[in-house]
């Protein structure tokens, strides 16, 4: 029976190189020439710093945002804490990307696939969402139709097998 498995990951290389180009491009930027402002990659884990406050935090974000987009990271990946944390001068921003999917999520999902009423099986198996049908087109029109969806978060489709 053909089965695919419905998760949400992020490549932790691409992520790093992500942070990396951002890192390169702000100490080319003219606009933050002798401030103090650096990203923080660790463990899937973010922090932008800068002095200038909040407009600069947006700009690094942008940045940040653009060369994810490079690197094919999708943007929904990614969840900003809403409190900056202010000591001194320096600001700073977490930036933490999403691994695996969460309960809630998993949930709307299977409810997703169930209310197509198509032929498949969609079961929560931890951090992914299995679905198995008898038909590959099935299956197709499932990944086209969460595709299609506005979800919170990235998805990606993994171990199609026949």
């Amino acid at each position: 029976m053909p089965t695919f498995d419905v998760v949400s990951e992020v490549d932790v290389v691409d992520v790093k190189h992500a942070v990396e180009n951002a890192s390169r491009e702000l100490n080319n930027r003219f606009d933050f020439r002798n401030v103090e402002a650096s990203f923080d990659l660790k463990e899937l884990v973010v922090t932008i710093k800068a002095e200038g406050g909040d407009f600069q935090l947006q700009q690094m974000e942008d940045m940040l945002r653009a060369a994810m987009v490079k690197r094919n990271v999708d943007p929904k990946a990614i969840k900003i804490d809403e409190k900056d944390i202010h000591r001194g001068k320096s600001f700073s921003r977490i930036v933490r990307f999403q691994q695996g999917l969460d309960t809630l999520l998993s949930k709307k999902i299977v409810k997703l696939i169930k209310e197509k009423k198509l032929k498949v099986q969609a079961s929560i198996q931890g951090e992914k969402v299995r679905v198995t049908g008898k038909k590959r087109d099935d299956l197709q029109s499932v990944i086209a139709m969460l595709r299609a969806e506005e979800l919170e978060q990235a998805l990606q489709f993994d171990n199609f097998r026949d």
